[in-house]
C-alpha cells in the first residue's frame, strides 16, 4: 500500500473550515459530497502546513487535523488591506461593475501571467474599494479533514 510522500500525486477528498471556541465554521472547501480532488504535493496547491499533515498517510486513510490560529495560512497581515482606486478597477475590469462588501474581486498579477483575489471590505463614495488580500482563513484556527483515495 502506498503512502503519501513529499512529491506524491494524490486523489483525495478533503474539507477545510475555520475553527473557533464556538465550533467549526462554514466549509471553505469540501469535496466529500462530489468529485474528489487531484493534486501534486510540493507545487503550492495546498499550504505547506496542510501538506505536512498528509505525509505518511496510507491509501484509504482518513484523518482530521486541527491547526492552531495562523498555522495553516499564516497570520493576518494588515499590510494586505489595500485601497484600490475606481479608475484602476475600471482599467482592469468592467467599468459598469458595482462592488459590494463581501465581493471577491480578481486582479492580474504584476507580470500578467496569473491572477489573485481579494475580498471587498468597504466601498468609498468615490467608488474606490478597500480590499483584503489575506487568505480568508489567515490568522484562524482551521479543521483539515482528509480521505486519501490514491497515491502515485
Amino acid at each position: 500500500m502506498s503512502t503519501v510522500q513529499a512529491d506524491s500525486f494524490l486523489t483525495l477528498h478533503y474539507r477545510l473550515a475555520g475553527l473557533s471556541p464556538q465550533g467549526e465554521g462554514a466549509d471553505l472547501i469540501n469535496t466529500f459530497a462530489g468529485k474528489p480532488a487531484t493534486l501534486s504535493l510540493g507545487t503550492g496547491e495546498l499550504s505547506p502546513a496542510l501538506e505536512s499533515r498528509l505525509l505518511g498517510l496510507a491509501e484509504g486513510a482518513q484523518a482530521r487535523f486541527e491547526l492552531q490560529p495562523g498555522a495553516a495560512f499564516g497570520p493576518r497581515n494588515p499590510d494586505l488591506l489595500q485601497w484600490v482606486a475606481r479608475k484602476l478597477l475600471d482599467e482592469l475590469g468592467d467599468p459598469q461593475e458595482r462592488y459590494a462588501t463581501g465581493d471577491v474581486v480578481q486582479f492580474p498579477t504584476p507580470d500578467g501571467t496569473g491572477r489573485y483575489a481579494g475580498t471587498v471590505l468597504q466601498v468609498a463614495p468615490d467608488g474606490a474599494v478597500q480590499v483584503d488580500f489575506n487568505h480568508p482563513l489567515a490568522g484562524q484556527a482551521v479543521v483539515f479533514e482528509v480521505q486519501v483515495i490514491g497515491v502515485l
